[in-house]
């Protein structure tokens, strides 16, 4: 994937176009293999650039540059490929800090691996009174079912545990645990949620979507001091993979203050684009003094809200129009009784001027949000807010086009499509699969595509994302050309996904995701230059450095 001849004399043009006048720079970064968008997103070429005050003054020739440069400090790149730092648009801070703490079952290929490493977490943690975590996925298992709390009663059986399914729609608990919520063959399935039963009908200790929350209530809260472990784990790991911001998908009223509280010591080394989780009393407490816009230097925003309607894909919590091509008599989980209910929470926080956000999966799931914005923009207007579906998985064919009149961000994860494609046609057939994963299919009709990982369900990793969108393939590059490759994106169209749209979806483009002068000087440098290297090759990129308002937060040892 060569850069044109067009592309690489435009280096100049773009330096003498956002020229600087008198500015004085504090850093100047050279010898680098530079890359940015622009506003527009064209591609461009850089090997040096001018930092003052944390935002760039310029990008272009060393040559020119250094004639400003003054007592700048130099920061030698050393010849690295230079990359506006990057973007997750939908993650989950404190539940990736939580599983750098906690039983990590992500990798397991079978069910004895995963209960064999439970077992070693609980032998070396000795004081936890819950053993907690997630990552299982039992397609990867290849059993055919979900696991049982029996099986895991074979590795934990005196201590409560409980372990969330990778894509955080379902739990897995031991006897303990179910013993200790009062779980029983009389409990009954909530609405939105489904607790999994043997033949005899008894609860087998798996528990979907909204049957969740009959175990998690009685988990003691992380008190203060494991909460800011869990932040700050998550920050270094953010840093290290080059994310510059993230989309918080989902936050209590606590985790804001703590988020805040970091914000104010100038510990947010990732920018924080927060969602409050429902409207429900934490919106009520944390809308009461409007939105907080680009907090201490545009490193928190709370100006949106996150709904939900459905479930996963792989616990079959998505709901569908249909039933599910491998359970004919399963459709999936609504989390709402109405179009009208969902429509009365987007319309109460459209109101207040907050950005609404919501989970969709499924495609009754997705026509349902679609239903409710239309419903919503009639009653509280709001249609200009940037409003977004999260995920926008899988949308009936004749729905995709209303998310242009509607206004409507498609916040996408490419790692989803690969890591999906081992069952989502099982799950939905050979027609509804083509309404599903279609980045091009949006991105051709003029929606913005905000892409993101969903992380901890995948990997924080953007460069694993961008290498799911160029090729739509595994890490060993399967299966051959690509899965539904008509759908894939370009390095270019990818990139912007993860900064400049991304940045558009949170209503800070005028600050971040590129390198223009007058944006905040958030970049990484990486070990290769990926417009040169094979696509198949884009997941193994290792970020050497990551700068955020011209100031390091992360170097590889």
């Amino acid at each position: 994937m060569p850069i044109s001849p067009r592309l690489a004399g435009l280096a100049f043009a773009f330096t003498a176009a956002f020229a600087p006048s008198a500015d004085a720079a504090d850093l100047f970064v050279k010898n680098v293999n530079g890359y940015t968008l622009d506003g527009e997103g064209v591609l461009h070429k850089f090997d040096a650039m001018l930092v003052e005050n944390g935002r760039v003054l310029a990008t272009g020739s060393a040559t020119e540059l250094a004639e400003r440069a003054g007592d700048a400090k130099v920061q030698d790149g050393q010849g690295k490929t230079l990359l506006p730092g990057l973007i997750d648009a939908h993650g989950h801070i404190m539940g990736l800090g939580a599983m750098q703490r906690r039983i990590d079952l992500s990798d397991t290929k079978t069910l004895d691996a995963a209960l064999a490493r439970i077992a070693a977490f609980a032998e070396q943690h000795p004081d936890a009174s819950w053993l907690l975590g997630g990552g299982w996925n039992q397609v990867i298992w290849k059993l055919g079912r979900f696991p049982t709390a029996s099986e895991l009663d074979g590795a934990v059986a005196a201590r409560p545990v409980w372990l969330e399914r990778v894509d955080g729609h379902a739990g897995w608990a031991n006897a303990e645990a179910m013993r200790l919520a009062g779980i029983t063959a009389a409990t009954l399935d909530p609405d939105g949620g489904r607790i999994e039963r043997d033949e005899r009908g008894n609860p087998n200790g798996i528990f979907v979507d909204a049957a969740m929350n009959l175990i998690t209530r009685h988990i003691p809260a992380p008190d203060a001091t494991e909460a800011t472990a869990m932040l700050d784990a998550a920050l270094a790991e953010m840093a290290r993979v080059g994310l510059t911001s993230v989309h918080d998908a989902g936050v209590s009223a606590a985790e804001l203050a703590l988020f805040r509280q970091y914000a104010d010591a100038g510990k947010l080394t990732t920018r924080i684009y927060a969602m409050v989780a429902g409207t429900g009393e934490d919106f009520d407490l944390v809308s009461r003094d409007g939105p907080l816009i680009d907090h201490a230097q545009d490193r928190l925003t709370v100006r949106s809200v996150k709904l939900m309607i459905d479930g996963a894909l792989g616990s079959r919590g998505a709901a569908l129009l249909e039933p599910y091509s491998d359970d004919p008599h399963h459709s999936g989980l609504m989390m709402v009784s109405s179009t009208d209910e969902l429509a009365a929470s987007i319309a109460k926080a459209l109101a207040k001027g907050w950005q609404v956000n919501i989970h969709a999966i499924g495609d009754r799931g997705n026509r349902t949000v679609l239903d409710a914005f239309a419903l919503a923009f009639a009653k509280a207007g709001g249609r200009d807010l940037r409003n977004r579906i999260e995920h926008a998985q899988v949308v009936a064919k004749d729905d995709i086009p209303r998310f242009v009149p509607l206004k409507l961000i498609a916040s996408m994860q490419p790692t989803h499509a690969t890591s999906d494609m081992n069952m989502a046609e099982d799950r939905l057939g050979p027609e509804r699969i083509l309404g599903a994963y279609a980045w091009q299919t949006f991105l051709k009709q003029g929606t913005v595509l905000a892409a993101g990982s969903d992380f901890p369900v995948e990997s924080p990793n953007p460069f694993y994302g961008l290498h799911a969108a160029v090729t739509r393939q595994d890490h060993q590059s399967q299966p051959p050309g690509g899965w539904y490759p008509a759908q894939d994106l370009s390095l270019t169209q990818a990139l912007r996904a993860f900064t400049l749209d991304a940045a558009y979806a949170a209503h800070q483009e005028k600050q971040l995701g590129t390198l223009e002068p007058g944006k905040w000087a958030d970049f990484i440098l990486v070990d290769r230059d990926i417009f040169v290297v094979e696509p198949a090759t884009l997941w193994q990129t290792r970020v050497l450095e990551t700068w955020v308002a011209g100031a390091r937060v992360y170097q590889m040892d």
